[in-house]
């Protein structure tokens, strides 16, 4: 089974709690679409846990994209590799944990994924009238900090599934759960996902409790809370 995630947020413990819940494995896939550090206690080690896991794939979102620029700033500013490494372990909570190697992985995070049958972004995609266009044509900053493509009435064309985070979904809906947009004339609670234009994934941990995480090859949802 593929499933994807976004916004866990340092949220180690909960995630661990989903990951028995769906009960994954080494025949199953899952894909992080980004967000995966800060304002939960253990940003560090959840994401040294990712990066360990050979069927875990990771692209970056805001946080980690913003991770990234205070760190490049820090290169400029020194050639004391060991105040760099210092001055970015103050930036978690757990910052002990972190290492040359981890700060590598978050270096080299792709910022979309795209299957045959989905496109994986933190925010945002590129669209004009409606079509969607190839990821590889945004910008940086609209793959990480669009705030266009939660709109629920943009509802783009194209033959693939979008799934995002970024925004919580609560702000839309009032409710914690993922958010499933269909196609015209779709039936309701179709386990096929290209009869989805896009999926909200942004259950808003740090607000709600709820870590939740969507099957790609049932269209099913699955939740824990603390």
């Amino acid at each position: 089974m593929d499933y994807c995630i976004s916004d866990i947020h340092g949220y180690y413990n909960l995630f661990c709690r989903l990951l028995d819940k769906i009960k994954f494995g080494s025949g199953d896939k899952l894909y992080v679409l980004g967000d995966m550090i800060d304002k939960g206690p253990d940003s560090v080690r959840l994401a040294k846990l990712l990066f360990s896991m050979p069927n875990v794939y990771c692209i970056a979102g805001n946080h980690e994209y913003d991770f990234l620029k205070y760190y490049r700033a820090l290169m400029q500013q020194t050639e004391d590799y060991d105040r760099v490494l210092e001055e970015l372990r103050a930036y978690f909570s757990d910052g002990i944990l972190l290492d040359w190697e981890t700060v590598d992985r978050f270096d080299l995070l792709p910022f979309y994924i795209e299957m045959d049958r989905f496109i994986g972004v933190h925010a945002g995609v590129p669209f004009r009238d409606g079509m969607l266009l190839p990821p590889k044509k945004a910008r940086l900053e609209q793959l990480v900090y669009d705030r266009v493509f939660k709109e629920p009435n943009v509802l783009p064309r194209g033959e693939k599934c979008i799934l995002y985070g970024h925004t919580p979904v609560r702000y839309l809906t009032g409710k914690d759960e993922i958010l499933l947009y269909p196609r015209d004339g779709v039936v309701k609670g179709s386990q096929d996902i290209v009869d989805y234009c896009k999926i909200h994934l942004d259950t808003g941990v740090a607000l709600s409790g709820v870590l939740g995480c969507f099957a790609v090859n049932s269209c099913q949802c699955f939740y824990v809370n603390d």
